[in-house]
């Protein structure tokens, strides 16, 4: 199945996406990686506000390079979603609806993606050239001294994706051959 889908509904649509279903996504999502995720954690640890509300929020692992002209961001392709799945769980049990990367994640994540009625996208990898193309604004909101990983507040204008892992455990990484 094929869904378009604006990130303010993926707590809807969460429960009616399998596995395999594409979804072209609109919407706001914000850019986190390895060091951004270290530091969003130690404030919550601290019980200091975070740059961005997670509940319902979508991250996407990715740091998108700086902006040619005519456009709001450089390449801006996915990275490698496991070296984040040390914070996954605990951001999704405070009501992370998606988070869109590459590759698998670790059983502690897929627990949590069903206990939390979440979801797992997946993009191109390699393709961060024509990724940026469905990014129509881009605002660095946290971390500015961390360069391109940053938290960036990004607009998705149909961004194609793959549903990797779905919320009643359905995962293409896991498929019988």
């Amino acid at each position: 199945m094929e869904y378009n889908i604006n990130t303010e509904q993926l707590r809807e649509y969460a429960p009616v996406l399998k596995a395999g279903d594409r979804v072209v996504l609109s919407g706001t999502v914000y850019t986190s990686r390895d060091a951004a995720h270290k530091r969003i954690a130690e404030l919550i640890e601290k019980n200091e506000p975070i740059p961005y509300d997670l509940k319902d929020a979508v991250i996407y692992y990715a740091g998108p390079t700086p902006a040619p002209e005519n456009l709001a961001v450089g390449s801006c392709g996915p990275t490698t979603s496991g070296r984040m799945d040390v914070y996954a769980p605990d951001f999704l049990d405070r009501g992370l609806v998606a988070m869109v990367g590459k590759g698998e994640r670790n059983q502690a994540v897929c627990d949590a993606i069903v206990r939390n009625k979440a979801v797992y996208l997946c993009a191109i990898g390699g393709a961060g050239a024509l990724a940026s193309k469905c990014i129509t604004s881009c605002e660095v909101i946290a971390f500015e001294d961390l360069g391109c990983e940053s938290v960036k507040r990004l607009t998705f204008d149909h961004f194609p994706l793959t549903v990797a892992i779905d919320c009643s455990g359905g995962n293409i990484f896991k498929r019988s051959k």
